[in-house]
């Protein structure tokens, strides 16, 4: 069934016969309604379906960061939707016609914003890993008030750590406590900056995979 939301003459959303009505982005959208296939998915079908729902599955939780802070949405491509297509045109391998993640290629934000300058991670005891980078704040866009933020995943457990506003560029240092269950356990890692206004990021470094101590 389908409801008109604006009048017998505005859009609707549901199902009526064969087409299908739905607001897209403050747009009335009417399409019609897709045909079930009776035909198995080729091979190539089958990989990009794989691909789609691994690049998916990564990126779900960091959907509000990037909702903010990869590039720019416009039109029927929003922010999330930009960082989904990069992930799959530069951030994949496959090996055996099974996708991986190449994690060193992987952006978690992609900005105009001034990155860090030499930035290093390095883990030490009770589950900390520090951070160390070089003082850029008067170049370009860089502000000594910009806010630092780090990202951690684990493959193993397909878990993410998020620490934001951990320190300011101006700080030059930071650290994280990740879980007493991270001990022993690999982490890939990133770190981005934000503005202080919140409006703008940097393209995101990928720091390596640590050891957790």
């Amino acid at each position: 069934m389908a409801t008109i939301t604006k009048g017998i003459l505005g859009g609707f959303s549901g199902k009526v016969g064969t087409v299908v009505g739905a607001n897209f982005r403050g747009k009335d959208i009417i399409r019609s309604r897709p045909k079930k296939s009776g035909r198995k998915p080729t091979e190539n079908q089958l990989l990009q379906q794989a691909k789609f729902k691994l690049v998916i599955q990564f990126l779900q939780p960091l959907k509000t960061i990037q909702n903010q802070y990869f590039g720019m949405g416009s039109g029927a491509k929003s922010r999330v939707n930009l960082a989904a297509s990069y992930m799959l045109d530069n951030a994949l391998l496959v090996v055996a016609n099974v996708p991986e993640l190449v994690y060193n290629k992987i952006l978690i934000t992609k900005g105009e914003l001034a990155g860090f300058q030499n930035v290093v991670g390095t883990p030490a005891a009770g589950n900390t890993v520090n951070f160390i980078w070089e003082d850029n704040s008067l170049q370009g866009n860089a502000s000594a008030t910009d806010v630092a933020n780090v990202v951690c995943y684990n493959e193993e457990l397909g878990n993410f750590e998020i620490y934001q506003a951990i320190a300011t560029r101006a700080d030059l240092a930071a650290q994280v406590i990740l879980p007493a269950f991270y001990t022993g356990l690999d982490v890939h890692v990133w770190m981005y900056l934000n503005n202080a206004a919140e409006k703008s990021g940097c393209n995101s470094p990928y720091l390596g995979l640590l050891t957790i101590l």
